[in-house]
């Protein structure tokens, strides 16, 4: 059982979709720690509720994003976490935790990357008038969302489609595929022997 943190900084859905995998049985990991950036981001309640501990931090509190990320890195090694999944996490993560954990932090994205990389993928594919976007699941490295990706699911954009059915259709993809491909990796990884 790998043992992985999630990150993020909202409502959760992400987060809960990959404990509802977890908890069926399709996905082969426990979640050791959520690290969340924002105190009254609603995923601590949903950790809460299903007992995983929570490490939330106010980055304004600290003289740099280096610091933060050091304390992040000694409760991650402390809870021995093997994997990291961004699942909303707003942040660019810097340095102190890509060099902690190189090829191992994962992240979700709401768009077909390379396009629409950044904040508001939907919104940005909605105004371009595209015929297609989906989703990206990628590793992290230094830039926002340029690192490899790792698979990528398609959705067509219906004529006379709104933002909100496009977000809501997007969101369905993202809770289905997200903890399939983070459940290949880990297996994938298992088989080598990694």
């Amino acid at each position: 059982m790998k043992k992985i943190a999630v990150f993020a900084s909202g409502s959760g859905t992400n987060f809960q979709a990959i404990c509802d995998a977890i908890q069926h049985g399709k996905l082969d990991a426990e979640i050791t720690l959520l690290v969340c950036d924002k105190p009254e981001a609603k995923v601590i309640e949903r950790a809460k509720q299903v007992g995983i501990e929570s490490f939330v931090f106010s980055p304004k509190s600290y003289p740099s994003k280096a610091f933060f990320e050091l304390e992040i890195v000694e409760k991650l090694q402390e809870k021995q976490v093997e994997l990291i999944a961004l699942a909303g996490y707003m942040r660019l993560i810097g340095e102190t935790l890509l060099g902690a954990f190189k090829n191992k932090i994962i992240n979700i994205h709401p768009s077909l990357l390379p396009l629409f990389p950044g904040k508001d993928a939907i919104g940005q594919a909605y105004r371009a008038g595209v015929s297609r976007t989906g989703i990206t699941i990628h590793f992290v490295d230094e830039g926002m969302d340029t690192g490899p990706i790792i698979a990528q699911k398609e959705l067509a954009i219906e004529k006379n489609e709104t933002l909100e059915s496009i977000e809501h259709r997007i969101h369905k993809i993202e809770h289905e595929f997200y903890p399939q491909v983070l459940q290949s990796f880990i297996k994938g990884r298992n088989d080598r022997g990694n």
